[in-house]
């Protein structure tokens, strides 16, 4: 019934609600009583803004995606009102557009320098890290304009990505959260992949931070309403559920990802090269070697803060972990607290007896004292350090350290810096250490920076998350080590300004990608040689790839594109070689201590970004407008969000006038942009404009 009642209100059927709620209203005054429940919902119901339309566009061209956003509102109130339009994106992808229409007024947004001096007007504080408002690996964009009564207002955002190969899928994820059921809802993803689609899969829809919710009656196969069409290299998926189907599925508004994973043809050998316009990307995906044997230490958390079902659910995965591992690893466990316990001061070798007492030695930890983060860090090292120093067999190896903390550095050395090179002079480019922080109050910003300067990765597990499954995920990836030492190189003659080219270790079901830009354009073939160890053995691959004359084919975006490097048509190859250099760069400018070399990293990334429309630390947004709309008016290409180096704030500015005299007073709404990264810290700044109020924020927990 109340189903009913909501579908005829969205669809304004309910004429004679508001003469019928101010009746009610007038003679509860009268005899002092309070309006009806049903008729306060009846009334908040008919003055909610209304989502009229909802839709998702996105293309993938070898690997890069291009997506954009859809939102049309109606505010059906008598009087103006504010509406937000929020979307959460992915935490890699860049935003390289944003455009909003206001009855008919045009908000254009451009991507400018970010000036230094702002810097110096940001206030910086602590954060909670970014657990309040959203889901696992994304960022949330948020813009809220007043609309005038009656009146009608569509936000367009645009981002980008290079999608990951993990675990043998690449993983498109879009948000499906419009918060309400909307009259028209469509996700629409077209994939084109040159070498072949191998395999494909559309996932039930998926709320990460309530596992089984925002799911439809069948938890297995793809939504309800899902058309998938594909051939060899191209496949079409359509999501576009009725109102009705949309109820089953959330009485709400769908609140879920739409997922979809796939993967492509490859053959063996160099890899695929593809050429377009001056541009080339390299994915090198090799498979069936033999894996190297792998050195590992688990550094695990004892201290008092993992009391309870964080240290079982670790302590679980620990378990199934050491049974996975193979006759060849070796391994050996640290616990540590305020004090650092090590079950045997040498690495042992894998047999069914020391997996049992392994399992023993886990299973008697529990948890007491503070957390001394830089002397469990050294005491691994020393003992893979110890290892590889006496390792006569001469087998090639992996070393590792899987790190699991769900705190800050209290007992011992607590100065970051400090931490960070103590454990970098340690290391040596010899181990890779990879970093897990669980709940609200882990340090991520320096675990995150662990990871990235000693050729590691990180992840994060939320407080309500199963800890044990997302450590086990997190080991699946790097399980299997087959290449060490692996270098891709290219004639200089041939090839400038390629991303990087040096790679410490290639994983089973990840994949190598190399970007870069051809000096002759009417070159014929390309000579590639890769370089990498494979335990015993020293691979080297050489090889001519063709790369005949070739030109970009017509925009299947079917939107406005940047224009590719002196040609009009659209380049994808080029967008990806900005991506990964963009990325980079901002990569290397968290990691340098050095003054000089941070400010010229910082320029480089700032030009790169301005250059292709890619909103970074280094950038920021002013709204162009308003100005009039013209009936050719398209989907704008997006602003663009990187999960920056550190967390930044930067202030939007409108340059326009105020939108007409429709609006019952002067229209003076804020306009802010928040943007908290994983690193720990908020940077905010608040500019009073005749524009909207923007806000763009990092968070891993949508309420």
């Amino acid at each position: 019934m109340l189903l009913l009642l909501g579908l005829c209100l969205g669809l304004s059927l309910c004429v004679g609600s508001q003469e019928e709620a101010r009746s009610w209203g007038q003679s509860s005054e009268q005899v002092g009583l309070r309006v009806p429940r049903q008729v306060r919902l009846l009334q908040r119901l008919k003055t909610k803004p209304l989502m009229t339309e909802f839709s998702v566009k996105s293309t993938i061209i070898s690997r890069y995606a291009f997506t954009t956003v859809s939102c049309k509102m109606l505010n059906r109130a008598s009087e103006d009102q504010e509406i937000e339009f929020q979307m959460q994106i992915p935490a890699a992808a860049f935003i390289t557009n944003f455009t909003m229409l206001i009855g008919d007024k045009v908000y254009q947004g451009e991507i400018t320098e970010r000036g230094k001096k702002s810097d110096d007007r940001v206030k910086e504080k602590r954060n909670k890290t970014a657990e309040e408002n959203g889901e696992k690996g994304t960022e949330i964009f948020r813009a809220s304009a007043v609309i005038p009564s009656k009146d009608k207002a569509a936000f367009f955002l645009s981002y980008e990505e290079l999608l990951q190969r993990r675990l043998g899928k690449y993983e498109h994820s879009i948000s499906v959260r419009p918060q309400q059921l909307a009259g028209r809802l469509s996700v629409d993803v077209n994939i084109l992949e040159s070498t072949g689609i191998a395999s494909l899969e559309v996932l039930p829809l998926h709320n990460s931070r309530h596992r089984g919710s925002g799911r439809g009656e069948d938890d297995s196969g793809p939504p309800p309403s899902t058309v998938i069409n594909q051939n060899e290299t191209f496949a079409h998926i359509l999501f576009k559920p009725s109102v009705v189907q949309q109820a089953k599925i959330a009485q709400n508004g769908i609140l879920g990802d739409f997922i979809i994973r796939y993967d492509v043809n490859r053959e063996q050998g160099i890899g695929d090269i593809q050429v377009l316009n001056g541009y080339f990307v390299h994915y090198f995906a090799p498979k069936d070697l033999p894996p190297l044997p792998k050195n590992v230490v688990f550094v695990l958390d004892s201290s008092a803060s993992m009391v309870g079902t964080k240290l079982r659910q670790t302590k679980d995965a620990l378990f199934t972990i050491l049974h996975d591992l193979r006759p060849q690893d070796r391994f050996s466990i640290i616990g540590f607290s305020n004090r650092i316990k090590v079950w045997k001061d040498h690495l042992i070798s894998v047999t069914p007896d020391s997996i049992r007492d392994g399992k023993v030695y886990i299973h008697h930890m529990s948890p007491t004292g503070g957390t001394d983060i830089n002397e469990a860090l050294q005491t691994a090292i020393r003992l893979l350090n110890k290892y590889m120093a006496h390792n006569d067999s001469g087998d090639r190896s992996v070393s590792l350290i899987i790190f699991l903390t769900d705190g800050k550095p209290t007992v011992g050395e607590t100065h970051t810096l400090k931490i960070l090179n103590n454990t970098r002079e340690a290391a040596r480019g010899q181990v890779c250490i990879f970093t897990i922080g669980i709940g609200n109050d882990v340090d991520f910003r320096l675990l995150e920076k662990l990871s990235l300067e000693n050729c590691g990765l990180t992840r994060r597990v939320h407080e309500e998350e199963d800890a044990g499954s997302q450590l086990i995920g997190f080991y699946d990836e790097i399980r299997t080590p087959l290449l060490s030492d692996i270098r891709i190189d290219y004639p200089p003659s041939s090839v400038v300004q390629a991303t990087k080219t040096l790679f410490p270790n290639y994983f089973n079901g990840s994949e190598i990608i190399i970007a870069g830009k051809l000096v002759d354009r009417k070159l014929d073939h390309l000579h590639v040689e890769v370089t990498a160890s494979n335990s015993k053995k020293f691979i080297i691959l050489k090889t001519d790839v063709p790369v005949g004359p070739q030109k970009a084919g017509k925009d299947v975006l079917g939107s406005p594109s940047p224009e590719g490097d002196g040609e009009g048509d659209p380049n994808h190859i080029e967008r990806l070689w900005s991506y990964l250099t963009t990325k980079e760069l901002l990569s290397s400018w968290l990691q340098s201590d050095d003054g000089l070399e941070k400010e010229r990293l910082r320029q480089r990334a700032q030009a790169l970004a301005v250059s292709y429309h890619f909103l970074t630390p280094f950038t920021s947004m002013k709204l162009r407008g308003p100005s009039p709309r013209t009936d050719g008016l398209e989907e704008a290409h997006g602003m663009s969000a990187a999960m920056g180096p550190e967390p930044v704030v930067q202030s939007v500015r409108g340059a326009g006038t105020q939108p007409g005299p429709s609006l019952e007073k002067p229209y003076q709404p804020r306009i802010k942009i928040s943007k908290t990264s994983v690193c720990g810290f908020r940077r905010e700044e608040q500019v009073f404009s005749n524009i909207m109020k923007f806000s763009f924020s990092s968070f891993l927990g949508l309420e």
